[in-house]
């Protein structure tokens, strides 16, 4: 009669130091790079474009949660790989000190944790955390230069976009350069306007929703590259309504809703545009319903040991001639 109490003991005791060990370099990894997450935190309190930068960390959470049958089914065996990927971080970390690179400091946290990850329980566990480590890079600021870059197309395309439907709604409105004529108002589309805020919500969260729904790669790739036309298209309804607005009710009605309303409606309205994508996403493509494709790892194995179980040196199985794979086949299906 085997008993397993004994090897269960020695797992949590196995176990144990590599908590502590989590523990204290999780630690160190914030102490190290407290200074910068300090300024990702202001600047996702005073500038509207990172406001989602809080929920980031948590989402990449939930990631890691919703993945955890990946992590279940690991050995702990510590890796010196992520010695070196933590060096590489510090490396990166000190040539953005020197170079005065605040993204550079900042975008070496990702490789710092993967690194954490690696040195604790090995090069596999990357197979379980990649996708959060990786979605820890919407909560990080553009460098100033880039924003610049693409805030200036932006604002072109907004501009444009929103005289065509000024125009096709029969109000005289005329683009020059990022400024809207209408008959003795002119609106002008800063930067603020551009509709960059919106860009960087919606693509983390198109990202953030494709890492956790199943789809077919092709209509996840779709609803990420989506980002782009329903942030400039929801830009371009708030112009074009405060243009509107400005025509018919005057400059004081229009200036609330663009500034105030309108900047509450805009997820909503993005949110519903994406709503509708899904939706016809689902019907372009049809997923195949597989067994195994609902089942974890931690299922696989238990259906495994059920068919090494039930497999007897006389059993019925093999006197027929039948392989034992039917049974592991039936516990698959028990389970799922």
């Amino acid at each position: 009669m085997k008993c397993h109490a004994p090897d269960a003991v020695s797992g949590r005791k196995r176990l144990d130091p590599l908590i502590l060990l989590a523990s204290l370099l999780g630690a160190g990894l914030i102490w190290f790079y407290w200074p910068t997450l300090v300024e990702m935190a202001q600047r996702w309190s005073t500038d509207p474009r990172y406001a989602h930068g809080y929920l980031v960390p948590l989402f990449s959470v939930i990631v890691l949660w919703l993945r955890r049958d990946r992590f279940m089914v690991l050995t702990p065996r510590s890796s010196w790989r992520g010695v070196a990927l933590l060096g590489f971080a510090i490396g990166m970390r000190m040539i953005g000190t020197y170079l005065y690179v605040k993204w550079f400091e900042a975008v070496s946290l990702l490789p710092a944790v993967a690194g954490v990850c690696v040195l604790i329980w090995g090069w596999p566990s990357l197979r379980w955390s990649w996708p959060a480590i990786a979605f820890l890079v919407f909560m990080l600021p553009l460098p100033y230069r880039l924003e610049g870059a693409l805030a200036q197309p932006l604002q072109r395309v907004a501009t444009q976009a929103s005289t065509y439907a000024l125009q096709t709604l029969s109000f005289p409105a005329l683009a020059e350069g990022n400024v809207i004529h209408l008959d003795e108002f002119a609106l002008g589309v800063v930067e603020a306007c551009s509709g960059l805020s919106m860009l960087f919500t919606f693509f983390a969260l198109t990202t953030g929703l494709v890492m956790v729904i199943r789809r077919h790669w092709l209509s996840k790739l779709v609803i990420v590259m989506s980002a782009v036309p329903i942030a400039l298209i929801v830009n371009t309804i708030r112009i074009t309504v405060t243009g509107v607005l400005h025509e018919l009710v005057g400059s004081v009605m229009a200036n609330l809703v663009f500034h105030d309303l309108a900047g509450w409606l805009m997820m909503p309205t993005a949110l519903g545009l994406l709503w509708l994508e899904l939706k016809l996403l689902s019907r372009l493509f049809t997923e195949p319903v597989l067994v195994s494709s609902a089942l974890s790892p931690i299922d696989l194995a238990r259906a495994a040991r059920d068919a090494r179980d039930q497999r007897e040196p006389g059993d019925s199985n093999r006197r027929n001639g039948k392989p034992v794979a039917s049974a592991a086949v039936k516990g698959l299906l028990t389970h799922s």
